[in-house]
């Protein structure tokens, strides 16, 4: 347990305007304390704040990440589909006209894998770029 000299005992109050109170609540919010005393103190005493930044560049890319990576699955799945029946075919005559579909098929999905690709090369490219200059 804490020695006397150890606990707070002494008060300090002030009284705040409710925009600088949104303001300061909202920088608060930003921080990883849980208390919004322990932040003030911080503050107060000059002591070093850890600010969470999001960055909207990121969030966007991360959003459209999820969108490409739902995207490609649905590719895939069409794409397994197509494989199963063919296999499903096989020896009959059917097989040859499942075969010529899938190069239909895949003719029509690359050019949409294609973009997919270099997408997300060039989101991965930003996300690198981003993160050397956050440890420069």
């Amino acid at each position: 347990m804490s020695t006397p000299e150890e606990n707070r005992t002494r008060w300090y109050n002030i009284r705040l305007k409710p925009d600088e109170y949104q303001i300061l609540n909202s920088k608060f919010k930003k921080t990883p304390f849980r208390k919004l005393s322990e932040y003030m103190r911080s503050v107060l005493l000059e002591k070093p704040v850890t600010v969470y930044y999001r960055d909207k560049a990121i969030d966007d890319m991360l959003e459209e990440m999820v969108l490409l990576r739902q995207e490609l699955n649905a590719i895939g799945n069409n794409l397994n589909q197509a494989v199963r029946n063919i296999n499903a075919a096989h020896g009959h005559a059917d097989s040859r006209l499942w075969a010529n579909l899938l190069g239909v098929v895949n003719s029509k999905l690359e050019p949409s894998i294609s973009l997919i690709k270099d997408k997300m090369n060039q989101y991965a490219d930003i996300w690198s770029q981003k993160l050397k200059a956050g440890k420069a």
